[in-house]
């Protein structure tokens, strides 16, 4: 008899190599992947708020934080290398950086805590959006768990059985999300009134305020560049190294343009921070409505299916007992119980900008230790961390904390975050210079 279908759907591979002949995903598919997860409210943000609260004009804002969502993609798509090419996930190949108990009991439960709130957050802010379009047509307002509920029960599903999942519904949503975008552009310079938005936008402030110009590009850098503990989940399916690392990078980089045009067009144009509020506002057709609906629903599934699929094994390398479908399920269930309570994710807001005091240092420590102090490739002494049952980087840890430490005593108009990572990454490497851990 063959293999069970049931079974073979499933994704079961854990923490341990993808076979060789499973790494078959060339680079467009990579790149098919993230230009889907790209474009969703919580990435609308950053450029919108630099439209916005930064006073740039609606191309200083889609520049400014390009550059800086850029600078972090690259960091992100080195770091997939690991996974690329030994087949492994990312939280598993940072226990050669940060050491077994670094890895599995401080950036591996950050990692997990940090893609649950962001798995809620997508699913309830979606669901609001939902909810305020659907009474647009319809005039009914639909209860808030009879749509947060089951989709992030879908979501889930989808992550639960793996990469292959990840891959087949991207490649399908993405021809939705690129008709359902291309609806909103439509929208935005068809139906304004200022002289025709084309012109509005062409004629706007050439001044740029350079202190909020870099400020904004640190933003989006900071936002992206955590992605660096997460990338590796992905690539480890890769053909090869350089078909992860361009991938990623391509995929990124298209993503988020389209992301900070369409941000800031809205922000610029409306004053709105919502991309599928202003446009929606903009047209009395049901049809143009629904398309925009359905565009906020499938970017919100895309890119919470990745959430879901990186935080499981993000759990797996803590809980190493599991097996990846039970860290998936033990994920996907507080995801959806969170889901439900929109209110206690508010109120997590705070402890979530605490956790970006770790955050930060540890993509930091992270990114020095592989691109400058491992010269991107890992040693015999580097891969021997990987079974073992303990072992710490002590220079990694202290430098974390000191990070956190200064995270929190720069004023804000330091932009602490970004000041904090290139500190830490500069000094890591210098104190780390000839000295070894984990013998």
């Amino acid at each position: 008899m063959g293999a069970n279908p049931r079974k073979s759907m499933i994704e079961t591979i854990g923490l341990e190599s993808v076979p060789k002949d499973q790494q078959n995903t060339p680079w467009y598919r990579f790149a098919i992947i993230q230009i889907a997860i790209a474009a969703n409210a919580g990435n609308f943000l950053v450029p919108a708020l630099a439209v916005l609260e930064g006073g740039l004009s609606f191309w200083a804002g889609i520049i400014s934080t390009c550059i800086g969502a850029l600078l972090g993609f690259l960091f992100v798509s080195y770091l997939s290398l690991p996974g690329a090419r030994l087949g492994i996930p990312a939280q598993y190949a940072i226990r050669t950086m940060l050491g077994v108990q670094g890895a599995r009991y401080l950036s591996s439960p950050i990692r997990s805590i940090t893609s649950l709130y962001w798995f809620s957050v997508q699913t309830i802010g979606g669901t609001y959006v939902i909810q305020q379009l659907i009474i647009r047509i319809s005039g009914k307002e639909i209860p808030f768990l009879l749509f947060s509920i089951p989709l992030s029960i879908l979501m889930v599903v989808l992550a639960i059985i793996g990469f292959d999942a990840v891959k087949k519904a991207t490649s399908y949503f993405l021809p939705l999300l690129l008709i359902g975008e291309g609806t909103m552009i439509y929208l935005y310079f068809t139906t304004n009134d200022m002289q025709g938005s084309w012109l509005t936008l062409a004629n706007s402030s050439t001044s740029i305020s350079w202190p909020s110009f870099f400020f904004f590009a640190s933003l989006a850098f900071v936002q992206y560049v955590s992605g660096v503990s997460a990338s590796a989940d992905m690539t480890r399916y890769a053909k090869t190294p350089t078909h992860g690392f361009w991938g990623l990078l391509v995929g990124n980089g298209i993503g988020f343009f389209i992301t900070a045009f369409i941000g800031c067009a809205s922000a610029f144009l409306y004053q709105d921070i919502n991309p599928y509020v202003s446009s929606s506002e903009q047209t009395q057709s049901p049809i143009f409505i629904a398309i925009i609906t359905l565009t906020a629903i499938i970017s919100m599934v895309s890119i919470n299916i990745s959430n879901a699929y990186t935080g499981g094994y993000s759990l797996l390398n803590t809980f190493s007992r599991l097996t990846r479908v039970q860290s998936a399920v033990l994920f996907g269930t507080v995801g959806v119980i969170l889901s439900g309570f929109p209110d206690l994710v508010n109120e997590a807001e705070s402890y979530i900008s605490l956790l970006g005091g770790l955050i930060i240092p540890i993509s930091a420590v992270i990114t020095s230790d592989y691109l400058i102090v491992k010269r991107l490739y890992l040693n015999e002494q580097a891969l021997a961390q990987l079974t073992k049952t303990s072992s710490i980087n002590p220079w990694a840890m202290f430098h974390i904390i000191f990070g956190g430490i200064l995270y929190f005593l720069l004023p804000d108009a330091w932009s602490p975050g970004f000041t904090t990572f290139i500190i830490v990454a500069f000094l890591y490497p210098l104190i780390m210079k000839g000295k070894t851990w984990g013998a």
